[in-house]
């Protein structure tokens, strides 16, 4: 099961093949073949981030990321792990991914003036700028508001930020009118990314 990861084709080539004009060319491209679906996996990224297989954790951190190279979200939620040869589902209980880090630089924007960017590491090495494509969201609980904030990694996978790295992140946030809110957030690359609104009372 997933023993192989194959890397995608190089899409930055020059040139083609040379065209072989003793051969008739079909009138359409061979469609490429759907990866086999094996149904469940069995495999289980619990909340704080660990990888479990059948009950049982995956300590090998190799493993895992290889794992996670080929894990891909499905636009109704659910979490799969895909090859061109295969896919299967798994169980993510919240994030498949956790931002343990976080780094804060300066960064020229078009004009070469200096702005905030911030950069977050994952749990398995991974890192990501929160930009337009990367952005940072915080999920409010309606009862209590307590903010579970996540980063996108890739395209429908997200990073949950650890309780030390929100601290971090929270130190850096500002107050921004948005419309008739004031609202707490923080800028990188150029993009601000709202936290929570502020009370009444902070605007007096």
């Amino acid at each position: 099961m997933l023993g192989q990861t194959n890397k995608a084709p190089h899409e930055g080539g020059t040139g083609h093949p040379p065209v072989r004009t003793d051969r008739l060319l079909p009138d359409r491209a061979t469609p490429r073949p759907r990866a086999q679906s094996c149904g469940d996996f069995d495999i289980r990224i619990t909340r704080d981030g660990r990888w479990h297989y059948k009950g049982s954790p995956i300590n090998r951190k190799e493993l895992v990321c290889l794992f996670a190279s080929v894990l891909r979200r499905e636009e109704d939620g659910s979490f799969w792990l895909e090859t061109p040869a295969e896919r299967g589902q798994i169980e993510v209980e919240d994030a498949p991914f956790l931002a343990v880090e976080m780094f804060w630089r300066q960064c020229p924007d078009a004009d070469g003036k200096p702005r905030q960017c911030l950069a977050f590491r994952t749990n398995l090495d991974e890192i990501v700028t929160a930009d337009d494509a990367h952005p940072i969201r915080v999920r409010l609980c309606p009862k209590t508001r307590q903010p579970s904030p996540y980063v996108t990694v890739r395209p429908g996978l997200e990073a949950r930020l650890t309780r030390p790295v929100f601290y971090e992140l929270v130190a850096l946030a500002e107050a921004e009118q948005i419309e008739d809110r004031k609202v707490l957030g923080v800028w990188s690359e150029g993009i601000f990314f709202p936290i929570d609104d502020l009370p009444p009372e902070a605007d007096a």
